[in-house]
């Protein structure tokens, strides 16, 4: 018989699920649970679609974001295009249709740069990132409730408006220094990062 690894003694198992809140986006579940001890405890979840976040970078070595107000922190935001995942949509389609919505924007090329978890303590959204070349303008087609406002900015500005904390959005912040890594070893044209 194996022996179960040191990873295994620390999972959770589920002993029931109730959906306490169905809404247009989010589900919100209360789970009871066996803790890797033999015990009981309870932990209330949302379970979330899942979206993807594109970097469009220009030749030139700009970027465009968009600036939209978010309701829940009622602030103006800075942020890379990004939008949910249609049911049974993958990945790469979101990015190519939110790209356009968001910005404008059409590319010839899309690569994913790497995916993470925003939000691991309370929801099970995975953001998948991409960036984005070979751009060309187009007329945006945003959702009727959502406005914007595009922003292009050099690459090397947007990582330092993360440093001073003007860029201040969590998917953002991933986004832009995960494709500026992948970006120095693969990207297909060179940028000045400063």
């Amino acid at each position: 018989m194996n022996k179960p690894s040191p990873e295994d003694q620390l999972r959770e198992t589920t002993i029931e699920s109730e959906k306490v809140y169905d809404g247009k986006l989010l589900q919100v579940y209360f789970d009871k649970v066996q803790l890797p001890d033999g015990s009981e405890s309870a932990r209330d979840w949302i379970k979330h679609p899942g979206a993807s976040a594109i970097v469009p970078v220009f030749e030139d070595g700009s970027i465009m974001l968009v600036k939209q107000f978010r309701y829940p922190p009622r602030e103006l935001f800075i942020e890379v295009p990004a939008g949910k995942l249609d049911d049974g949509e993958l990945p790469e389609v979101t990015a190519r249709r939110e790209l356009s919505e968001e910005s404008g924007l059409t590319c010839s090329n899309l690569t994913h740069t790497g995916s993470f978890y925003p939000a691991i303590g309370y929801a099970d959204e995975l953001i998948h990132i991409y960036a984005a070349w070979g751009l060309k303008m187009e007329e945006k087609s945003s959702d009727d409730d959502e406005f914007l406002l595009n922003y292009r900015i050099p690459f090397s500005e947007a990582l330092n408006m993360i440093e001073s904390g003007e860029i201040h959005d969590g998917k953002t912040i991933c986004a832009l220094t995960k494709t500026f890594l992948w970006w120095r070893k693969h990207g297909p044209f060179e940028i000045n990062f400063g």
